[in-house]
């Protein structure tokens, strides 16, 4: 029994340390692409037409960034929200597993908007198991863009996996334009993400 405790407690720290390594990879790798959006603050100089940003955020980030492409752009914004409230539950990753396994997504409410009246139009959501969060899955399954210009973004702890590939097989109908990925980010890159955001937007 004392060797089986010796050894549950060297995995636990090795995992640790595994994951200490890979958190302090990332920061470094943000803060070397952060630092090309320190200087001044860009503006914008591009036209975008009527603009809808469409997005899901659970942790708050995605939302971060649906908000500052409204204030620069004078966006309307529409908010994906599930039927059943989402829980960071232990079993949070098994869950969405099954759904990504099984394409059942979490209902959505369908109070949507007239995709109609706007030039462009942005959808973002968190990457989740490499690919898109499943209310996004959701949304795209009940939607058709009508050859209007799509915007996607993502928003995510490093990786975003398949996200873009699988936004592209998903959407149906829709123009896509330069998408853009966003790492979550403390904030002291607030400057810099803002700087990233409309820099993105002129390339438009």
């Amino acid at each position: 029994m004392k060797y089986l405790l010796y050894i549950i407690a060297a995995g636990i720290v090795g995992g640790l340390i595994i994951g200490g390594v890979h958190l302090l990879r990332v920061a470094q790798k943000n803060k070397k692409e952060m630092a090309q959006y320190s200087g001044e603050e860009v503006k914008l100089n591009k036209k975008l037409g009527k603009v809808l940003v469409v997005y899901y955020s659970l942790s708050g980030h995605t939302r971060q960034i649906a908000e500052i492409i409204k204030q620069e752009t004078n966006a309307d914004v529409y908010e994906i929200k599930t039927i059943e409230k989402v829980d960071t539950t232990p079993w949070f990753y098994m869950t969405l597993r099954e759904q990504l396994k099984e394409k059942k997504y979490p209902e959505i409410k369908q109070d949507f908007p007239n995709l109609s009246k706007y030039d462009m139009i942005f959808v973002g959501a968190p990457v989740w198991w490499y690919t898109m969060a499943t209310p996004l899955y959701s949304f795209l399954q009940k939607v058709d863009f009508g050859g209007k210009k799509v915007v996607p973004f993502s928003t995510q702890g490093s990786n975003f996996g398949t996200y873009f590939e699988d936004f592209a097989k998903q959407a149906k109908n829709a123009n896509l334009q330069i998408s853009q990925a966003f790492n979550n980010l403390p904030n002291d890159y607030q400057k810099e993400e803002r700087n990233k955001v409309v820099q993105w937007l002129n390339q438009l």
